[in-house]
C-alpha cells in the first residue's frame, strides 16, 4: 500500500513539472532507442548473412591453397588433385568436385562498362552448387574442350551492362577485350559468404586457363568446391579429401599445406563477427543510459533542494527515513522506466526505418527485436534511475526535520 501511494504521490509530483520530467528522460530515451535498435538490427544482418551463406548448400567443402602460418612454399592446388579427390574408392563421402579459377576483370557491352568477378568452372559447378539459370544453358564438355568463348553472366552484371536481365542469350560481351557470345542468364542468387553472387561472369574453366586468369603452371587452380554425399557425411568428406591431398602433397603430419572449410565454418564465423559488432556498438550506446541516469540524479538533487521545506514538514507530521527514501527513489525509477519505454517504441521505429531504406538498396534486412531485448532495455533503464536516485533519496531522507523547515 506505501508503495501504491508512493507511486500516486511520484505521478503527482513528476506532472507538476513536466517540461522538466521530459528533458530529464531524454537521455534514457535516447540510450534505450540506441540499444533496442542495434541488438535488433544487428541480428537481423546475422539472419540475413546466416541465410545466404545456408543458401550455398549444407553440404558443401571449400578447399583452399594454403595452411598454416608455418607452411611455407605451399603446393597449389590442381587438376590432378580434382581427380583424385573424385576417386569413389579413394574419396566414398564426396558426391562431386567443381575446380574453380577466379578473379576479377572488366567487362563491357554496348558502351557499357563494370569490373566483376571472373569464374572459370566446369559443367560440375551447377548441380555442385545447385545452381540455375533464367534462360540459356549451362556450360557444357563440348564448351570446356573446344575453350568456348562463351559466358554465363549474372542479373547484377546484365543490368548494369544492358539495362535488363532478359533476351540476352546470343548477346556479345568483351571480357578484357576479348569476345564472349553470352550463353546464359544466372538465377539471382544475392550475396553469401563469398560477396554477391549476382555480380560475377562463368566461363569454361579452359578458356579462362589459356585466355583470362593464366597461371604459373596450366593446370593450377584456386579453389576447389566439394560436395558429400549428404549433410552427415560432411565431416567424412573432410577427413577423406585432407587424407587424399596430404598423400599426393607429401605434407608432413601436422602442416597441411591446404584448408578445408564447411559451411558450419562459415556460419561460426559469421556469426560471431556480427555477435562482436552488436555487442561492441549495443555497448557503445548504453552509455548514453549512463548520461541519461546523470541527468535524473541532476534533477533529482534539484528537487531535493526545491522541496526541502516540504520534506521537513513530512517528518515533523511523523514520516520516517524509510519513507521520504522510498518517496524519491520511486520518483527517480519513474522517471528512467517512462524513458525505456518511450525508447522501446522510438527503437522499433528506427529499426523499421532502416528495414525499409536496406530493402530499397537492394539487401533483405528483417531487425529482430525479442522479448529478452525489450525486458533487458526496461529492467536496465529502472535500475540506471534506482542507482542513480540513491543518493538523492538519501539525502533528502537525511534532512533533519528542525533544520528542513527553517530552509529558505
Amino acid at each position: 500500500m506505501i508503495i501504491l501511494q508512493s507511486i500516486f504521490e511520484a505521478l503527482d509530483s513528476l506532472s507538476s513539472n513536466k517540461l522538466r520530467s521530459g528533458l530529464t528522460i531524454i537521455g534514457i530515451v535516447i540510450g534505450v532507442a540506441a540499444v533496442i535498435a542495434i541488438v535488433s538490427i544487428g541480428r537481423g544482418a546475422e539472419n540475413t548473412i546466416t541465410g545466404s551463406i545456408q543458401g550455398i548448400g549444407t553440404n558443401l567443402l571449400f578447399v583452399f591453397s594454403g595452411g598454416s602460418e608455418e607452411v611455407r612454399n605451399p603446393k597449389p592446388l590442381t587438376l590432378a588433385d580434382t581427380t583424385a579427390i573424385t576417386d569413389p574408392f579413394q574419396a566414398p563421402s564426396v558426391a562431386g568436385v567443381a575446380p574453380v579459377l577466379q578473379g576479377n576483370g572488366e567487362v563491357s557491352a554496348g558502351g557499357e562498362t563494370t569490373t566483376t568477378q571472373i569464374s572459370g568452372v566446369t559443367p560440375e559447378y551447377s548441380p555442385v552448387r545447385n545452381l540455375k539459370v533464367t534462360e540459356g544453358e549451362f556450360i557444357r564438355e563440348e564448351h570446356i574442350l573446344g575453350r568456348a568463348s562463351v559466358a554465363l553472366i549474372g542479373t547484377e552484371v546484365a543490368d548494369r551492362l544492358f539495362g535488363r536481365k532478359e533476351g540476352l542469350v546470343g548477346e556479345t560481351i568483351r571480357i578484357e577485350g576479348q569476345p564472349f557470345t553470352v550463353l546464359g542468364v544466372l538465377e539471382s542468387k544475392g550475396g553469401s559468404g563469398f560477396g554477391n553472387q549476382d555480380d560475377r561472369i562463368l566461363v569454361p574453366l579452359t578458356t579462362a586457363q589459356t585466355r583470362l586468369l593464366r597461371r604459373s603452371t596450366r593446370d593450377r587452380i584456386d579453389l576447389l568446391i566439394v560436395s558429400a554425399v549428404s549433410a552427415n557425411d560432411v565431416p567424412r568428406a573432410s577427413d577423406e579429401i585432407a587424407q587424399i591431398l596430404r598423400s599426393r602433397h607429401r605434407t608432413a603430419i601436422g602442416a597441411d599445406d591446404f584448408t578445408i572449410l564447411s559451411q558450419q565454418d562459415f556460419l561460426d564465423t559469421a556469426r560471431t563477427i556480427t555477435s562482436v559488432l552488436t555487442i561492441f556498438l549495443g555497448g557503445i550506446a548504453a552509455i548514453s543510459l549512463l548520461v541519461g541516469g546523470i541527468g535524473i540524479m541532476n534533477i533529482m538533487l534539484v528537487s531535493v533542494t526545491e522541496r526541502t521545506r516540504e520534506i521537513g514538514l513530512r517528518k515533523a507530521l511523523g514520516a520516517r527515513r524509510i519513507d521520504i527514501l522510498i518517496q524519491f527513489l520511486t520518483e527517480s525509477s519513474l522517471l528512467s522506466m517512462f524513458g525505456g519505454l518511450i525508447g522501446i517504441g522510438l527503437g522499433a521505429l528506427i529499426s523499421y526505418i532502416v528495414a525499409r531504406i536496406a530493402e530499397a538498396r537492394g539487401t533483405a534486412i528483417i531487425p529482430q527485436i525479442g522479448l529478452d531485448t525489450v525486458l533487458l532495455a526496461t529492467m536496465f533503464s529502472t535500475a540506471v534511475g534506482l542507482f542513480f536516485g540513491l543518493y538523492p533519496a538519501n539525502r533528502a531522507a537525511g534532512l533533519e526535520p528542525v533544520e528542513a523547515l527553517r530552509y529558505e
